[in-house]
């Protein structure tokens, strides 16, 4: 298996287009035959008789149009840098994560220096920056220096999927970068996405329905059964909807294992931004922490609670005579 890596995609300045670099349409609120702006690294959005200055920014769209681009680039068979020597070592180094994350061991850096091209040995530091990126952004993974005197990295995956996100024993690779967007798309959408416009998205990402992806096996299967029957995805139809529609949302082990700042987090750093650049879901976000400290928080006043602190049996109180009866 060959990846094509490489790090996040460089605007279109002042560039022009319905659809994107790569003749897909974007995955934006635009009506049929409105244009696509992009310029001064902002997505505007604007409908025929606008011209671009008074276009309305839209960064959730802008959002979405990176995470698209840099998933493909990042989950690519081919090699699209050829011009780029560094891509190949990326590439190698990938490899050599993912096999140690298979086996749960640490990586380390002496390991991957040996199988780095001695002529490119001087920009390790950028080949590793770029493979961690495309580890976390393909299979969500993390990789995290645990030991700087002896550098060694520990594998984290953002969710605990079974088998190292896996999902069944024996070969494959983790899943858990597709469902990390996947949550992160439901949280763009609403907290709620139509499967007709989940799978428009995922078409974008080159993953079709019943045509397997050399990553993700069959993606109806993976993302309809599998992430729900883990319950990371709820999966329902839409009340009253004739003939029958479904939605996605998030399942409770999502809820459980991770948040909506988290999912931010990673839109973000995938957008070469910060969560406070997509104001309305960071402030929902904020909410939600504010939401999960909240419910952590015993509540002190709860009568219940205080009453089965008072009615607590105490060790060996039972074996003392009251003072009456002695």
């Amino acid at each position: 298996m060959a990846l094509a890596l490489g790090g996040p995609p460089v605007p279109f300045a002042g560039r022009k287009y319905p659809g994107s670099h790569e003749g897909e349409d974007l995955d934006c609120n635009c009506r049929p035959g409105e244009d696509a702006w992009w310029t001064q690294g902002a997505y505007f959005t604007c409908c025929p008789a606008h011209t671009p200055p008074a276009c309305v920014p839209n960064q959730s769209c802008l959002a979405v149009r990176r995470v698209i681009s840099v998933f493909v680039r990042n989950a690519s068979r081919n090699k699209r840098s050829r011009r780029d020597p560094l891509t190949k070592e990326v590439d190698t180094l990938v490899q050599l994560v993912l096999q140690t994350y298979k086996l749960k061991k640490l990586v380390i850096k002496e390991d991957m220096l040996k199988i780095v091209n001695k002529k490119y040995k001087s920009r390790f530091h950028e080949i590793l920056r770029r493979a961690s990126f495309s580890t976390e952004v393909v299979f969500g993974i993390d990789l995290k220096e645990i030991d700087s005197v002896k550098p060694s990295y520990a594998l984290v995956s953002k969710m605990d999927l079974p088998n190292n996100g896996r999902l069944s024993r024996g070969r494959g690779l983790p899943k858990t970068g597709l469902l990390m967007i996947l949550l992160g798309m439901i949280f763009m959408k609403g907290n709620c996405a139509s499967e007709e416009k989940t799978w428009e998205f995922l078409n974008k990402m080159r993953i079709f329905a019943g045509k397997r992806h050399f990553i993700f096996g069959e993606p109806r299967k993976l993302i309809t059964q599998d992430f729900v029957k883990l319950k990371y995805l709820a999966y329902r139809q839409v009340p009253n909807s004739d003939p029958p529609s479904y939605e996605f949302l998030w399942g409770p082990r999502a809820h459980a294992e991770t948040s909506k700042m988290k999912v931010l987090e990673f839109l973000a750093k995938i957008n070469d931004t910060v969560p406070s650049a997509l104001p309305s879901l960071y402030e929902e976000a904020l909410r939600d922490e504010e939401e999960r400290a909240r419910a952590t928080v015993p509540d002190r006043a709860d009568p219940t609670a205080m009453a089965s602190v008072v009615r607590a049996p105490v060790p060996g109180a039972a074996a003392r005579p009251r003072p009456s009866e002695a």
